[in-house]
Formats: C-alpha cells, structure tokens, sequence
C-alpha cells in the first residue's frame, strides 16, 4: 500500500489508543487478526462519521496489510484519515502503530483502507453533502 495523505489539511483525523492484553491475543501471545480488523473497522467509522457529520456504515475493507505481529502488552496507537470523497462515499486509511512502553520504540504494524457509505434514516445511502442532493 502506498504512502497517503489526508484529503485536506482541515479535515478531521482520528487517533485511538488501546492496550493489548492476553484476552485479544492468539495462540502466540498476538494481537488477534479480527481484533486487529475490528479496531481499524472502529477508527474508520469514527473518521468517516466526524468528517461527514453524517451516520455513516461500512461497505469494504480494500486493502488490509498486516506488516508484523503485535505483542501482548504493547500499545497500539490507530491514526485514521479519509483520502478520498465521492457523491455519497468516503475512502479512509487507517494505519495501527505498535509500540513498546519500556522501550519507546515505534513501527506501523496493520494499515488498511476502508469504504465508508453515507445512509439516510432508511439505512439507504445518500449524498453526504445534502446541498449536493438539491442540485
């Protein structure tokens, strides 16, 4: 996956930060995949929906990228971004940072893109930018 910036300076960005613990872990004391996917699938929706201030669901997970394992006890740090607007479609990257407390040392270890839709009250998508639906 290549190199992406945020669509534009002012655009909202979101960081999470979560501990792991032995509970999201897998056989060998990692950070479970689907625990991995669920915290991108989460930074995703919370950029989406900050950017849009609309409700927004999601459609696709395009790329997921898993660079190295997370180990139990390590931070992760997720930095979510949206890169691309469409008429009623956001794409946002989300990039999952692990690091070390009693070292400091920091590596990107999941990164992923997201499509996000924006839905109206009927769960049907619609434009984000209403003003644009009365064009």
């Amino acid at each position: 996956m290549t190199a992406t910036q945020p669509l534009n300076a002012d655009a909202p960005e979101t960081r999470l930060c979560e501990m792991v613990f032995p509970e999201q872990a897998n056989h060998y004391g990692t950070l479970f995949g689907g625990t991995a996917l669920s915290l991108l699938g989460k930074a995703a929706f919370i950029a989406a929906s900050r950017y849009a201030r609309a409700a927004m669901v999601m459609r696709t997970s395009e790329k997921i990228e898993f660079r190295h394992p997370v180990h139990v006890g390590q931070l992760v740090e997720l930095y979510a971004y949206v890169i691309r607007e469409g008429r009623s479609s956001l794409t946002v990257e989300v990039e999952m940072t692990a690091e070390g407390l009693a070292n400091a040392e920091r590596s990107i270890a999941v990164k992923g893109r997201f499509e996000m839709v924006c839905v109206g009250e009927d769960g049907k998508s619609r434009p984000i930018r209403q003003d644009a639906a009365a064009a």
